[in-house]
C-alpha cells in the first residue's frame, strides 16, 4: 500500500505502556490463538475461557512492567493511524453527501490486556470495537496472529481496521441496536444468523473504505486487494472450525463463511456504495 504520505489521525489513544494482568496464568502465543477460536466458536468472553483452563481468579488493575515497543511495532502503529485517518475521511465524505455529520471512533492501542466500557479484554479476543465507548481496540500483536491465520500484508491489516470501523458506522446508522434487540427475542441459531448479517456488512463497509481511499489517493498496490480478499477469507466460520478440528455446521457461524465474507469484501469494493451493502434484505429487516 501507498500509505506513509497519508495523514496521521489525531484519534489515536496510545495504551500500549500501561497493562494490567489477570492472576493465574500468562499469554502465550499459542494461547491466544486457542482462545481466540474458542471464542468464537462458542461466542464466549476469552478471558472466561482462560480463567476456566487455569482455574486462576482475575484481577483487574493489576499493573505490570511497561513494555518497550520496537521500531516494527511503531511502524505499525503508525500504519494503523494512517488508515484510521483515511476512514475519517471516508466516511465524513459519505455522512455529508446524505447531510449528517460522521463522529469518528477513538483507537485504542494496547498491550495484552485492556479496559473498555464493554469489560476487561485481552489480546485473545483479537481487534473489536466497543459500542459503549465507541473506541476500537486493537493489541499490535494481533497482526503476527492474522499471519498465523494465513493473511498476510499491510492491505490486510487495513481491511481488520476498516472492519471494526464499519462497526461504528453501523452503531452510528443505528444498526447494531435494532439487531440487539431483535437478537434478544430470538433464538440461537436466529441470533446468531443476525450476527453473520451484521459481520458481513462490516466486511461490505470495508470494501467501500477501500474504493472510495484508492479514488481519492491510489493507495492500492498490485497484490493489495487479494491480501485483503485473502485476509477476509482467513477469519471465515468455516475455516476457524476446520482450525479447531471441529465439524461445520452453518448455524453456528457468528460472522460468515470464509466465501461470504470475501465475497461482501468484495462487492463493497466493487462498487463504493453503501446501499450494495444491505445484508440484511435477505432476512426481511430493512
Amino acid at each position: 500500500m501507498r500509505w506513509k504520505t497519508g495523514r496521521r489521525s489525531t484519534n489515536v489513544e496510545d495504551r500500549r505502556g500501561s497493562r494490567v494482568s489477570p492472576r493465574g496464568f500468562k499469554l502465550g502465543g499459542g494461547t491466544i490463538i486457542l482462545v481466540l477460536i474458542g471464542s468464537l466458536l462458542f461466542n464466549q468472553n476469552p478471558l472466561e475461557l482462560l480463567g476456566y483452563l487455569e482455574g486462576g481468579a482475575m484481577i483487574a488493575d493489576t499493573p505490570v512492567e511497561k513494555k518497550t515497543s520496537s521500531p516494527e511495532e511503531d511502524a505499525a502503529a503508525e500504519f494503523i493511524s494512517v488508515i484510521l485517518a483515511d476512514t475519517e475521511d471516508t466516511w465524513s465524505q459519505i455522512f455529508a453527501a446524505s447531510n449528517y455529520q460522521y463522529q469518528p471512533p477513538k483507537l485504542v492501542l494496547y498491550s495484552d490486556m485492556v479496559h473498555s466500557a464493554c469489560g476487561m479484554s485481552s489480546a485473545a479476543t483479537g481487534p473489536f470495537y466497543c459500542p459503549g465507548d465507541s473506541k476500537v481496540y486493537f493489541d499490535l500483536s494481533f497482526i503476527n496472529e492474522l499471519q498465523r491465520f494465513g493473511a498476510h500484508g499491510d492491505f490486510s491489516v487495513a481491511y481488520v481496521i476498516a472492519h471494526e470501523v464499519a462497526h461504528h458506522v453501523q452503531n452510528l446508522e443505528g444498526t447494531s441496536d435494532k439487531i440487539r434487540q431483535i437478537q434478544m427475542r430470538s433464538n440461537k441459531k436466529d441470533a446468531n444468523a443476525l450476527s453473520v448479517l451484521v459481520e458481513l456488512q462490516a466486511d461490505c463497509y470495508a470494501g467501500v473504505w477501500a474504493y472510495h481511499a484508492h479514488k481519492r489517493r491510489n493507495i492500492l498496490e498490485q497484490g493489495d486487494i487479494e491480501e485483503g480478499l485473502n485476509a477476509a477469507a482467513s477469519v471465515g466460520d468455516d475455516r476457524m472450525l476446520r482450525m479447531a478440528g471441529k465439524s461445520v455446521n452453518p448455524d453456528a457461524f457468528t460472522h460468515g463463511s470464509s466465501e461470504q465474507r470475501a465475497e461482501w469484501f468484495r462487492k463493497g469494493l466493487k462498487t463504493g456504495m453503501v446501499k450494495s451493502c444491505d445484508t440484511f434484505s435477505q432476512a426481511g429487516l430493512k
